[in-house]
């Protein structure tokens, strides 16, 4: 196995875009629902991302890369389609020991972004190692249509019942064969079909009372 598999937290990170075209933008887009701080370097912008500048949700500077512009990142992505700049891009930041990527260019990356299945805190990543992105995009389809929104809501619902719990002082090691049993019941089966009573039912004989399902969320953020 090539690539060390890991989830990179960069919120508030200096994160930098070199590249103003729709590839660029769809990195722009990720990284800021990931909360990083994104400056974009080209001379030129799609509209999306010059109403982003135009928002302050970005920093864009519409000129030609410079090799001091990886300085303050923490994270560097070439997206142009300038074979030579985008291997400039790479040894630049390579030399600054910075993590890149380089758009559908994996020889020149330190690390590849897999195709993934996000449904709210569920993220579920797709690598081919970069043998065949297309391959992998393929996979993401299928398994969009097997793990549906009620997967975010279960998650959601887990994380509430984890926080009462530990708020009422039960030992963590005493949390594995409770959660357990939540996994293996029908929960997901109810949720998807929206059945509160059957969710309550279930929370009820498996928590005793106080974990109705309403209850476990705050006023106006019901997942149902």
């Amino acid at each position: 196995m090539r690539y060390y598999p890991v989830n990179l937290d960069i919120r508030k990170k200096n994160c930098l875009v070199v590249g103003g075209g729709s590839v660029g933008t769809r990195k722009v887009k990720m990284l800021l629902e990931c909360g990083a701080k994104v400056t974009v370097v080209s001379p030129f912008a799609t509209e999306k991302l010059a109403k982003m500048a135009e928002n302050n949700k970005i920093t864009l500077h519409k000129r030609s890369y410079e090799a001091s512009d990886p300085d303050s990142a923490f994270l560097v992505i070439g997206a142009t389609d300038d074979e030579a700049l985008n291997i400039q891009i790479s040894r630049d930041a390579e030399k600054q020991n910075k993590l890149c990527n380089i758009a559908d260019r994996p020889e020149v990356c330190n690390f590849i972004l897999p195709a993934i299945v996000k449904r709210d805190d569920l993220i579920i990543a797709i690598s081919t190692s970069g043998k065949s992105p297309a391959f992998a995009k393929k996979l993401r389809k299928e398994l969009e249509k097997q793990f549906g929104d009620e997967y975010a809501v279960f998650l959601k619902m887990m994380g509430a019942i984890r926080k009462k719990l530990l708020s009422e002082k039960h030992e963590p090691e005493a949390h594995k064969p409770i959660f357990e049993k939540l996994i293996h019941s029908n929960l997901l089966e109810y949720i998807r079909s929206k059945d509160l009573k059957a969710i309550n039912t279930e929370l009820y004989n498996q928590l005793g009372n106080g974990y109705r399902f309403e209850d476990l969320f705050p006023i106006n953020d019901h997942p149902l």
